[in-house]
């Protein structure tokens, strides 16, 4: 088995719908391609998930791994997280419920020529 290499970034302030198409844009690229793409991205989700993906090329070279720029992207999710709720006050006494979202994102990746030589 291959160890993959993992980060997270828990509780991150922006709703996972503006993250996942960005996250689908880098599933399956080299994490050094990746990170291009993304330094040149004009989005504030493309920020966190570029430190997401620096952390966990940081993990793989703190393990070990000498070329951290030829691991593949095999894992990048973006998950609910816990929203807050606030009221927004309306006409005729009413009120309605504004939701912050909050996000959960997770990058894995693998070096898949150490994958192949092992199978």
């Amino acid at each position: 088995m291959t160890p993959t290499y993992q980060a997270s970034h828990r509780f991150a302030k922006i709703s996972v719908r503006k993250l996942r198409p960005i996250l689908d844009m880098i599933r399956g690229k080299y994490a050094d391609d990746a990170v291009d793409m993304l330094k040149y991205l004009p989005h504030r989700g493309a920020r966190m998930i570029e430190q997401v993906l620096k952390s966990a090329m940081a993990n793989a070279e703190d393990r070990g791994m000498r070329d951290v720029g030829g691991l593949v992207i095999i894992d990048a999710r973006g998950d609910g997280g816990p929203m807050f709720k606030r009221l927004m006050p309306r006409s005729r006494g009413m009120a309605y419920t504004i939701r912050r979202r909050t996000a959960h994102i997770s990058i894995g990746l693998v070096d898949l020529e150490a994958a192949a030589l092992a199978d």
